[in-house]
């Protein structure tokens, strides 16, 4: 049903139950007649048709556009003006259909209490349709946001998968005059990664299995390369399985790592994946590599050669908004670590 159509059935059944249920209040006194009958269904024909007119002048003049500070006033004006404009159609109802008591109607008790009577049925209907309108622009605005992080998510994405090929591509290359057979062994490595990437590629999450099977074959492909210079070790709580990831972050990470700490030591150094659940319900991953980070030198040099951390740090935001944290620091004076936390639950894209 859209709105329209809503608005006008709510109109129509909203004033004709105003209109049953006096009846039935008037039916357990003295019975229901049919001039009490035409009089009750003009009073809330006019009620529907007021409040008609009042939504045109609302949307006419853009009232809801308005601040408060002005909004208010204005309704409360036009709010006064329907009811003593309702006491006076109430009066001409009750003319019309020969029920008017001049001594009694006419009295300033009796036409006050109309005008009040008539002000609460405004004023409740005036918030309902305020209500009803901000509720569904804020919901309009909140699909609106969506739609744009979800636009922003996918451009993010899709900056990930060209940096991640020409890294693993500078891994197979090294190896095929050296070693034609590791070569070979690379590339079917490679396909299993570039085929999961491709698969979920639409995905926000994944499940944390699929993710670290990827950084696995990642590793063993840059292990091939660096030969005895890079050495790897995981240690993963099996809570961590529990918990679904976005694709390609872990990933990106230890790219990060090799590409900025180990290839720049002769040496070459220790790649050291953790994961385990923490003590509020969130996954922590930390990324251990050889290295030292250098505060901006290191930071601009980063926004000069890739989207990595900057990436992440847009894509974590976007999907769990505060509940995900993300920070990057050196450990004593040989390591730097990656620590990423993730909620269990609780997206902030729907």
């Amino acid at each position: 049903m859209n709105k329209t159509r809503l608005y006008w059935f709510l109109q129509i059944f909203g004033w004709s139950g105003f209109a049953l249920i006096n009846l039935f209040f008037v039916s357990l006194e003295r019975g229901v007649s049919p001039i009490q009958i035409g009089a009750y269904c003009s009073l809330a024909s006019f009620y529907l048709l007021s409040t008609h007119t009042f939504r045109f002048v609302v949307k006419k003049y853009g009232w809801l556009n308005l601040r408060f500070t002005q909004l208010l006033p204005n309704t409360l004006l036009a709010l006064v003006a329907l009811s003593v404009l309702n006491t006076i159609v109430q009066i001409l109802i009750n003319l019309a259909f020969d029920t008017l008591d001049t001594e009694q109607d006419f009295r300033l008790v009796v036409i006050s209490v109309n005008i009040f009577l008539s002000f609460l049925f405004y004023s409740l209907w005036v918030m309902l349709y305020f209500l009803f309108h901000f509720l569904d622009n804020y919901n309009q605005s909140l699909k609106y946001q969506a739609k744009i992080n979800e636009i922003q998510l996918n451009h993010l994405k899709s900056q990930l998968n060209p940096h991640f090929i020409f890294n693993a591509l500078n891994s197979v290359r090294a190896l095929v005059d050296e070693d034609p057979s590791k070569a070979k062994q690379a590339i079917t490595q490679l396909s299993n990664i570039l085929r999961f990437s491709l698969m979920m590629d639409k995905k926000r999450i994944i499940d944390f299995e699929n993710e670290i099977n990827t950084v696995k074959d990642y590793l063993n492909l840059e292990t091939i390369r660096f030969e005895e210079r890079l050495q790897v070790k995981y240690d993963i709580e099996p809570s961590a399985y529990d918990y679904k990831i976005p694709p390609m972050m872990m990933q990106t990470i230890v790219e990060n790592a090799i590409k900025h700490g180990i290839s720049n030591r002769v040496k070459g150094g220790l790649i050291e994946i953790k994961c385990r659940e923490g003590i509020t319900d969130d996954l922590i991953i930390q990324v251990k590599n050889s290295g030292q980070l250098k505060s901006q030198g290191f930071s601009k040099k980063k926004e000069r050669e890739g989207h990595g951390i900057n990436n992440t740090v847009q894509r974590l935001k976007l999907i769990y908004g505060d509940r995900a944290s993300f920070k990057i620091y050196n450990s004593d004076t040989e390591y730097v670590v990656t620590e990423i936390k993730i909620p269990k639950q609780n997206l902030t894209l729907g």
